[in-house]
């Protein structure tokens, strides 16, 4: 969290991430590079670098896309999670690499203007075997552009975190547009099973990912506690909720975290106003609930940033009956104080 927005804000963690990143696209490059030229000694410096970094970003893209199942699957990436930011950043900028020099090595040569002859130097929208890819590509990059410009903190306050989360989300569209890119371009160049294996295999796997970490979390929303007479919820046992974390609960289509602390329990809104991140997943440190994602930080009985942050959250009431643990359904308004229960 911070008070002030800065251009990049770096520290120990984001360092140690951001060194990986340069030094695993360095290799890949420096592989590609070898493996290419001992293969095909004939290929061009410019064909070199758009299939180099055009593979680059993909590779990228892929790892980009497997990080959030991942960290909803299993809490050791979470911290890949955090740094997820600046290797979107870094796809972005291989994708534009290639981008750029595919233009200046196929569109710079005509009569008329380089964006243009993209446009216009094939109009066969009609045929599959002679759809103009590289238009597919060009809009990709369009997105991918869009989420790297808007991918500091200022933009996700400015835009709302609703807003910006829609605009992030386009990154699977833009994904499928770079599947059919890559796609229709193995088959109608140089065709290679090889290629198109390996995206087809990328692509199954992103897609498992995201099934096996939404069947996880529809089991969480299948939950469902009786309801009492005078309207409150049965949510769990007391021995049923780590001390320090919480049990997620879904009420009227909204997960809520019950977190027990310091001999106390108190609900709160499961959705972190940062960018949606799951508190209920995180954990009380010096106690505040601290979000998994980015580590925003909540009072539990209140929902409130402690100062001087502003973010706030809604609350629940809770009650207990013997060893058991009860919400009522109806969400107070962000930043109520909620007297917790005491064990």
């Amino acid at each position: 969290m911070g008070l002030d927005y800065r251009p990049v804000l770096w520290n120990k963690h984001k360092k140690v991430y951001d060194k990986w990143i340069a030094v695993s696209v360095l290799l890949y490059l420096l592989a590609f590079i070898g493996i290419s030229l001992g293969t095909n000694a004939e290929i061009t410096a410019e064909t070199l670098i758009i299939r180099a970094f055009g593979t680059l970003a993909i590779a990228l893209l892929h790892v980009v896309l497997a990080i959030g199942p991942l960290a909803r699957l299993n809490p050791r990436f979470l911290p890949v999670l955090y740094n997820r930011r600046h290797l979107g950043v870094s796809m972005f900028l291989a994708a534009l690499v290639h981008g750029a020099f595919s233009i200046i090595q196929f569109h710079t040569l005509g009569n008329v203007n380089a964006f243009q002859a993209l446009f216009t130097s094939n109009m066969d929208y009609s045929s599959l075997t002679n759809f103009p890819f590289q238009v597919l590509g060009f809009f990709a990059l369009i997105i991918l552009f869009l989420m790297a410009a808007t991918s500091h903190d200022f933009w996700l306050k400015n835009l709302s975190p609703k807003t910006w989360k829609r605009l992030h989300m386009s990154v699977y569209v833009a994904y499928a547009l770079i599947l059919m890119h890559v796609f229709l371009g193995a088959l109608q160049q140089q065709p290679s099973l090889w290629s198109i294996g390996i995206l087809s295999l990328g692509f199954m796997g992103i897609a498992s990912l995201h099934l096996a970490a939404g069947i996880k979390e529809g089991k969480v929303d299948r939950e469902k506690g009786a309801q009492t007479k005078d309207g409150w919820v049965y949510v769990c046992e007391i021995e049923e909720i780590p001390e320090d974390r919480a049990k997620i609960f879904v009420l009227d289509k909204e997960r809520i975290a019950i977190f027990k602390y310091d001999d106390k329990v108190s609900a709160i809104s499961n959705v972190c106003k940062h960018q949606g991140g799951p508190l209920g997943e995180g954990k009380v440190v010096d106690g505040c609930v601290t979000c998994p994602w980015h580590g925003y930080q909540y009072l539990p009985h209140n929902g409130q940033s402690p100062p001087p942050f502003t973010e706030k959250i809604a609350t629940y009431r809770v009650r207990k009956r013997g060893e058991e643990i009860y919400v009522y359904p109806e969400a107070l308004a962000e930043g109520t104080a909620v007297e917790p229960i005491i064990l």
